[in-house]
């Protein structure tokens, strides 16, 4: 089987190929390195041989998309192409409408003319979504269900819902053309840790995520680490969130990839269950190194909902998939190891 990965030089993606490396599988890899690192393919690249090829490219060129489908005989799309920084998709919405819903059209438009080929063409599609669509949910939709609304409150919401949006309107047209197409939406919260081995592991330009700000601290690479309000209605008054590791998240893309079947259309929640603080954030780091941070307090930011994290039950029930990193220590230990030993992540 060959299996496309869209978005695989990045964070999450880069998990997910050196994952399906391991099952034995062929990957075809497509990013553009606007945000994804070139250092992260050579590294799997190099126990994997053959398996792994990797194009620098637009995953919404339809035409160099089914030409790769061809070449490759790909069964399967993993999508995980895509801009998420929130305020940034504020400040620029047409360019998350078109990195996100445009080049989703795109890559559509080439799974649908592979079915035209001799082998079928892609068969499954695993999108890679996101809990940003369900916006603000109210109190007693947390902890957050598959049923909850779905009302983004800022472009990249937006952008992903379209993608859902676009994804299931096409599965729905190939079942009525009698050609059924298995489907996967998969929403998830924040995502942490690193390969255990510290092959690979996360580096954004900028960092925005809680828990690699947080260890850019303890490296002296930032001044401090600010907690954006302390007023919140939570036990010690910080933000709570869902953090799922990313190996498993990896873990449930797979388990869905094997699950779903001609015509099925799924959707799952990926979290943990459960939510961290900002606070019990900050003092797992300091656990974890043994360093001791410079705290900042400062204002909340606007749209940030005080607690937010899943219900997994349904994937759990359907699939027997569950978080085996659940303990916040833990998953911060995988991500120190990567940044003490790449302080400057791939620039190492």
């Amino acid at each position: 089987m060959a299996i496309m990965v869209t978005g695989g030089a990045g964070y999450i993606g880069s998990h997910a190929v050196q994952r399906l490396l391991a099952d034995g599988h062929r990957v075809v890899c497509v990013d553009n390195l606007f945000r994804g690192h070139r250092e992260a393919m050579e590294i799997l690249s190099r126990g994997a041989g053959a398996r792994l090829v990797f194009v620098a490219a637009e995953v919404g060129d339809r035409d160099l998309m089914l030409r790769l489908i061809e070449s490759h005989g790909v069964d399967t799309v993993m999508h995980f192409a895509a801009l998420a920084y929130v305020g940034e998709s504020v400040n620029m919405p047409l360019r998350y409408y078109r990195a996100n819903a445009a080049s989703m059209l795109g890559l559509l438009e080439a799974v649908e003319a592979s079915h035209a080929l001799p082998g079928g063409g892609v068969s499954r599609f695993v999108f890679s979504s996101t809990c940003a669509s369900y916006g603000e949910p109210v109190r007693e939709n947390i902890p957050i269900r598959e049923t909850c609304p779905q009302s983004p409150i800022n472009p990249y919401g937006w952008s992903k819902l379209h993608g859902e949006r676009m994804l299931m309107d096409f599965a729905d047209m190939c079942a009525r053309a009698g050609r059924p197409f298995a489907t996967a939406r998969l929403r998830y919260f924040n995502v942490a840790g690193s390969d255990p081995a510290g092959l690979i592991g996360e580096h954004h330009e900028p960092e925005t995520h809680v828990i690699p700000v947080a260890l850019q601290a303890v490296l002296g690479q930032r001044e401090a680490f600010t907690i954006f309000g302390t007023d919140y209605p939570t036990p010690d008054g910080t933000c709570i969130r869902d953090y799922v590791h990313v190996v498993d998240l990896v873990d449930a893309h797979v388990a869905v990839m094997n699950a779903i079947k001609p015509g099925e259309q799924r959707v799952y929640n990926l979290g943990i269950g459960s939510g961290f603080s900002v606070r019990q954030v900050i003092d797992s780091v300091q656990r974890v190194t043994g360093a001791k941070l410079n705290i900042k307090e400062g204002p909340r930011r606007p749209g940030d909902p005080s607690e937010l994290f899943a219900d997994p039950r349904k994937i759990r029930e359907e699939l027997n998939w569950q978080a085996r990193h659940t303990d916040l220590d833990s998953i911060v230990q995988t991500a120190w190891r990567w940044f003490r030993e790449h302080p400057r992540g791939y620039a190492e």
